[in-house]
């Protein structure tokens, strides 16, 4: 798991302020606390070791047990927590917000990569993330199975209606974009758009609210001349029949702005 973009200090002190009053007024400065993180419900694990950093930024003497590793499916209990009673309580709810956002996030993935299985096609991510939150919500796709598309606008091309409105159209767009010496990506909305998009040589074209049947003709049409992705109201339970076109990719923005996180507790032993 690779913890970085993010900062677990910055996510303790909107919560901590200038201190927990609660916990600091009742518990005893050197009281001890041993407690389980329960997954109340069946899913996919993801966010244990950010959750151990949470604790750990308050007190690195906190003893951090996994039960389960990212990535399994499980219900119940997942790790094990043990330390000063004051440090375990404040990040008690960062730890857990994190680790329940994150699993659901990844529980949703494998529902869509699950419901793809046999038929090639790729489900990718979107940037549909919470400001401050992309590094890891990034992650729990990868941990769900999964790919990640572009992390920002820096490190891929994607052009999009606006950018095709004020770059003179698609063609001319994709050829200048082609300088960046990146792979181009553009936004078709229709096979006009995909007759253009393989003039200016796009290496992907996004196929954006087509019908199942212009996805399919769009699919034939590119004749493997182009990766092709399809966006745009995607569900679970259209998400096959999409991938049954023959397109390459189906990116699906709900997997990290539309999830529930998962139900999290941590319980006292």
């Amino acid at each position: 798991m690779e913890l970085t973009g993010f900062d677990v200090r910055a996510f303790l002190t909107e919560d901590l302020g200038d201190g927990d009053v609660t916990t600091e007024s009742v518990v005893p400065a050197d009281a001890l606390l041993a407690a389980s993180l329960l997954l109340k419900e069946e899913g996919v694990v993801c966010g244990l070791e950010v959750a151990d950093a949470v604790f750990r930024e308050l007190d690195p003497d906190v003893a951090f047990e996994p039960l389960r590793h990212d990535g399994d499916v499980a219900r119940g209990e997942i790790a094990r927590v043990s330390g000063n009673a004051r440090a375990l309580l404040t990040g008690e709810r960062t730890a857990l917000n994190l680790l329940g956002r994150l699993s659901g996030i990844a529980t949703l993935t494998r529902r869509f990569v699950d419901a793809v299985e046999g038929t090639g096609a790729t489900i990718l991510d979107t940037r549909k993330t919470t400001p401050g939150l992309r590094a890891l919500e990034k992650l729990a796709v990868r941990t769900g199975g999964g790919t990640n598309h572009r992390f920002g606008l820096y490190d891929g091309v994607l052009i999009k209606d606006n950018h095709v409105r004020l770059g003179g159209g698609i063609a001319p767009s994709v050829r200048k974009a082609k300088e960046t010496g990146l792979p181009v990506e553009v936004e078709c909305e229709t096979l006009d758009d995909v007759h253009a998009a393989l003039e200016g040589s796009a290496d992907v074209l996004l196929l954006d609210n087509m019908s199942v049947p212009e996805l399919r003709e769009a699919a034939a049409l590119v004749g493997g001349r182009a990766k092709t992705e399809a966006s745009g109201g995607v569900t679970l339970k259209t998400v096959r029949a999409i991938a049954e076109t023959g397109v390459d990719f189906i990116s699906v923005g709900a997997l990290t702005h539309g999830v529930r996180s998962l139900d999290v507790s941590m319980e006292v032993r």
